[in-house]
């Protein structure tokens, strides 16, 4: 029962409008969005937590390693993929293995750390790893195989003048390359684009 007022007659009561089926059914749909969106952000915020690994790894590009059971992409880089071909000197050459063969060289058969927290969207750890001393992903920037992405830009700008890796020829940046060969650009690493790519991916739910 709802009271209402009438300016003519005073206080009256007036039995309240029951709600239509449609209207119950979006009131339903509508909490059940609201408590999935939690559940999606409890998860997501336990997948942040900082993960530190060590050990032997298999190197799988210039970009990205296997530790154990973790898949492993170094963050704010971007190598040529394995199947890629970049030219030099009036030829092509296989510059995704070669962007691997100087991941390996810079490990050197050490026992490799990692530390990150935030995942792509293929549930690749998004870390920083070194091999001793050695920064990895600062490494093949600056060794020409990878490009800066999200980071590393003044260790690109370095590569690029002296011709080093890469930049001794032509090349199409990894992500145009896998656009073009089928595959989907990987996320930025850079904040922003972490963000866009998390809510994007939430939002699929919905």
């Amino acid at each position: 029962m709802v009271r209402m007022r009438s300016a003519k007659r005073g206080w009256a009561w007036r039995q309240a409008q029951p709600r239509s089926g449609w209207r119950r059914l979006w009131d339903w749909l509508l909490t059940v969005a609201i408590l999935g969106l939690l559940i999606l952000l409890a998860v997501r915020l336990d997948r942040t937590e900082t993960r530190n690994l060590a050990g032997r790894v298999t190197v799988n590009d210039g970009d990205s390693l296997t530790l154990g059971t973790e898949r492993i992409r170094l963050r704010g880089i971007d190598a040529p993929e394995f199947d890629q071909t970049c030219h030099r000197n009036g030829a092509d050459y296989p510059c995704g293995r070669r962007a691997r063969e100087s991941l390996s060289a810079l490990i050197g058969g050490r026992p490799v750390s990692c530390s990150g927290w935030e995942r792509d969207k293929y549930d690749r750890l998004l870390a920083t790893c070194t091999a001793g001393d050695t920064d990895l992903n600062r490494g093949q920037v600056e060794a020409g195989w990878a490009m800066a992405y999200g980071g590393y830009e003044a260790e690109q700008e370095a590569a690029r003048r002296k011709g080093a890796g890469l930049w001794a020829g032509t090349f199409e940046r990894p992500r145009d390359w896998r656009e073009m060969h089928g595959g989907m650009a990987e996320s930025e690493h850079a904040a922003a684009g972490s963000i866009f790519n998390w809510l994007r991916q939430m939002l699929r739910f919905f």
